[in-house]
């Protein structure tokens, strides 16, 4: 594990680290935003979780490095269970931040928020797909087409764990 590692629950605030690490080509790749615009409608959507007590951030020496939160549902029926996204500064990928930021995130979804399935969605061919499975989590569906960009498409599984 990497020193001075600390996971803290995620603030409002760290909307700007997300805006800032999805303009970078290598890992907007792996997500449906196309231009700033998008990646700041989306970041703060993403933050939005925050208040619910959804979100978690990654810290190194005091240094934001990755984000993780669950997008909860607003329905009864749907409450037990929630897709979430994860995002870790491509500078810090794996050193082991992005397991600790999901082993966390996962307790307190079961703990915390309810939560009894948590599930995902991760496009062909991103390197994440073998950490949600070392995870536990398998596959249980998969698109073919599920956007298009510059020309090709590109798949996206669906996969879940039980909590």
């Amino acid at each position: 594990m990497v020193e001075g590692l600390k996971i803290r629950k995620g603030v409002e605030e760290d909307q700007k680290y997300l805006i800032k690490w999805l303009q970078d080509p290598d890992i907007l790749c792996w997500f449906p935003m196309y231009n700033l615009l998008e990646i700041e409608d989306a970041a703060k959507i993403w933050v939005s979780y925050a208040k619910l007590g959804a979100l978690l951030a990654a810290e190194i020496n005091g240094e934001t490095c990755g984000i993780a939160n669950f997008y909860l549902q607003p329905f009864k029926k749907m409450k037990h269970h929630a897709l979430l996204a994860i995002v870790v500064e491509k500078e810090h990928r794996g050193k082991g931040i992005g397991t600790k930021l999901m082993d966390e995130l996962l307790v307190l979804g079961k703990e915390k928020l309810g939560i009894e399935i948590a599930h995902l969605e991760v496009y062909d061919g991103n390197p994440a797909k073998a950490l949600y499975e070392k995870l536990g989590f398998t596959q249980y569906g998969y698109q073919k087409h599920f956007i298009k960009d510059h020309g090709k498409y590109i798949g996206k599984y669906y996969m879940q764990k039980k909590l």
